[in-house]
């Protein structure tokens, strides 16, 4: 059952979802959740935006009530309400490209097959490293599923109800319905006070203040990938120990080159390689006492939560080799990609590959086979392929490596994606 958070977990958790559905139609494009008079002004170029303009009880969910036997004392009553969530959800960007009704369209797909929103859905979200503050959601155990279902508003009637909240010009939207999420009141456990000994006043060992990490981003904001040459900005609460501050990653701690109570520094291209592994890494802040603290001997070593956060790889080369043509015109061989760090055998490796210079272009993802041991290369077989030129990219355990983008004015792809670029021709016409 989830608390005041279950709101907030629900929109966190469809961005998330839509996020992943929409990065391999239109890159750069991103889930804002900003007022609908906010879009174009505190949003990017192209993306989606999630606004949640009405929540209402619902009256066909019945209230549950704490139940006690006589045997247990008497408990304050938690209030259980169900709520139905509406959402406006929007599309902005290049109309000449049909960025709106491509990111409309793969949204309803998104939506129409995966309407239901799950409890791994729910705890991805909740453990992700921008959004610290889910850590203590409950809703992923709630036991009612969590449908989403579009909303079937007229013309008249949706275009109402966006200039109601807005006094923009309405733009292409769709209005879901989220039901039912339970929401409930904290519990106060039954306690009793500790009995009253011996007045006489005793030295107490203080008990101390563990340090806490509420954020983890790269030095630049949130918006920023994390890589293995990134500068970490660790945020949180009682950071600082009094005698020795360290960020322990993968078991290993490291001193910050800047160290103060809310705000740790750590440049990821001073650690060793073999402790940075792609993918999801924990990180802890580690106090250690210095050797004159009286109190050592109980408290050597005191150590903040573990916190979560998205090491991305970075490609370095990848080309095709035994590249075969098909009777119909396909290809099929094998496509090699090296990274900046090594590969575990028994983490998940996609490519996938974005036909680029084509007026209808081709994508495709292909599994990387098992890996008896760790590397920097893998192979990775393709088949059924249009021949042409595409980007390519990794995901690894689900860390996206990222797309190379034109910054010259003066290039005609300026701003656009141009690498790692990788062509896919037959043997023969190869250059």
């Amino acid at each position: 059952m989830s608390n005041h958070l279950a709101i907030a977990t629900v929109t966190a958790t469809l961005q998330h979802i839509l996020q992943v559905a929409i990065q391999y139609d239109v890159e750069g494009a991103a889930i804002t959740t900003v007022s609908l008079n906010e879009i174009g002004k505190k949003t990017p170029e192209n993306g989606v935006n999630l606004f949640i303009y009405q929540v209402t009880t619902d009256p066909g969910v019945q209230k549950q009530d704490d139940l006690w036997t006589k045997e247990k004392p008497i408990q304050p009553t938690v209030q259980q309400v169900a709520l139905d969530i509406r959402c406006m959800i929007s599309f902005y960007g290049s109309n000449s490209e049909l960025i709106p009704q491509r990111l409309l369209g793969r949204v309803v797909h998104t939506l129409s097959r995966h309407p239901v929103i799950t409890q791994t859905r729910l705890q991805d979200a909740c453990a992700n490293s921008t959004a610290p503050f889910l850590r203590n959601s409950g809703l992923a155990s709630q036991v009612q599923q969590i449908k989403v279902l579009p909303l079937n508003l007229e013309l008249e009637k949706l275009s109402k109800t966006w200039s109601f909240f807005s006094q923009t010009p309405y733009i292409l939207s769709l209005a879901y319905k989220i039901l039912v999420v339970l929401a409930e009141g904290d519990k106060t456990p039954y306690s009793e006070n500790l009995p009253i000994g011996d007045r006489q006043p005793v030295e107490l060992t203080p008990f101390p203040s563990p340090p806490r990490v509420e954020q983890i981003v790269a030095k630049g904001g949130l918006d920023k990938p994390i890589f293995a040459d990134s500068t970490l900005m660790i945020y949180g609460h009682n950071l600082k120990g009094k005698a020795i501050t360290q960020v322990r990653i993968g078991g290993v701690g490291f001193t910050p080159t800047a160290v103060s109570n809310n705000q740790l520094t750590l440049p990821l291209a001073d650690l060793p390689s073999y402790v940075l592994r792609v993918g999801v890494q924990s990180l802890q802040v580690v106090h250690s006492a210095s050797s004159t603290d009286r109190f050592r001997s109980i408290y050597p070593v005191i150590e903040s939560n573990a916190m979560p956060f998205v090491l991305r790889p970075q490609v370095i080369a990848v080309g095709t080799d035994h590249i075969n043509e098909a009777d119909d015109g396909m290809l099929t061989g094998m496509v090699t990609v090296e990274v900046n760090l090594a590969i575990a055998p028994e983490q998940r490796v996609v490519l996938a590959l974005n036909e680029i210079e084509s007026e209808r272009p081709n994508a495709y993802m292909f599994d990387v086979p098992c890996r008896e041991q760790s590397a920097h290369r893998v192979m990775i077989p393709i088949k059924k392929v249009k021949p042409g030129i595409y980007l390519a990219r990794l995901l690894i355990d689900g860390a996206e490596s990222q797309l190379e983008m034109d910054t010259d004015t003066n290039s005609p792809t300026y701003e656009r994606y141009i690498g790692p670029r990788l062509e896919i021709q037959p043997l023969a016409v190869q250059t």
